[in-house]
């Protein structure tokens, strides 16, 4: 009797010992990636970032992104889209999983599950077709924000569409894109998600003579307006979100196209 419960205690230790290692291991690792997610990856990203209203900037080998704790998402994610970026490489769609490189702890998939709101990326699968790494990189949780399907497959997928053809047309262009995590939104999961009521994008293109910028403020719902409607100042989306968007940028050039809601020199057809 004395035997059979020693041997009990000893596997109870046994146990507890692997589950610590094997925690300590999670743990390690987990604080290796936070690490390394506060590496830029390349000079572009330095130099065009916004400013975080959070404090917690995460750079991956794809984008970069600013994660806001109270809403679970980014207030914006950041990353050049380059002409060779482009790719029609059809890659195996991946499960989302986990961003370990936020050190508050990224939302879980399960908040979307049954939600009625798809789980919407902000930097597209489709502008890191490239490489199949850069494509699996954009199911992390920190890239996605709740969006109603038809604005998703809508109105949100004409933008991007239209922002790659610009990639293309004027050989690569700056992204930063976010919802306006302001005012009073609904939530979902356990972890209350916010769902913005609008979305933004912002462009800048250095490439192809004449700095321009151009940027969209959609509100969440399905829309079959064209997409020039949706044009606004940059001041407008920074007086939204408190988000300084090219602070490298000359102040007086800065200032000058900031303040613009003009599209000329952005193709529309």
């Amino acid at each position: 009797m004395k035997k059979r419960i020693w041997y009990s205690l000893l596997a109870v230790l046994i146990l507890l010992a692997v589950f610590s290692y094997e925690y300590f291991l999670n743990e390690e690792e987990r604080a290796e990636v936070i690490e390394i997610g506060q590496e830029v990856k390349n000079d572009t990203n330095v130099y065009f970032l916004p400013t975080s209203t959070t404090g917690q900037v995460i750079h991956h080998d794809g984008y970069s992104l600013s994660y806001s704790e109270p809403h679970e998402q980014a207030e914006w994610v950041a990353y050049e889209l380059k002409k060779s970026h482009l790719s029609t490489s059809n890659f195996k769609r991946p499960y989302f999983e986990i961003d370990e490189a936020v050190k508050t702890g990224a939302a879980h998939w399960r908040n979307y599950k049954k939600s009625g709101y798809d789980r919407g990326h902000l930097c597209p699968a489709g502008d890191k077709r490239y490489s199949k790494e850069a494509y699996n990189e954009t199911f992390l949780t920190s890239n996605i924000s709740p969006q109603q399907h038809d604005f998703n497959s809508g109105v949100w997928n004409r933008l991007e569409q239209k922002v790659r053809y610009w990639a293309s047309r004027y050989d690569g262009v700056f992204v930063i894109t976010g919802g306006v995590l302001k005012g009073n939104m609904d939530t979902i999961g356990d972890e209350e998600v916010s769902v913005p009521r609008q979305f933004y994008k912002v462009l800048i293109d250095k490439n192809s003579g004449k700095t321009k910028m151009i940027a969209f403020l959609i509100p969440h719902k399905a829309s079959s307006a064209p997409l020039y409607k949706f044009v606004v100042s940059v001041d407008t989306i920074e007086d939204l979100t408190g988000i300084d968007f090219f602070p490298q940028l000359n102040d007086a050039l800065e200032t000058e196209l900031e303040v613009s809601r003009s599209y000329k020199g952005w193709s529309f057809n």
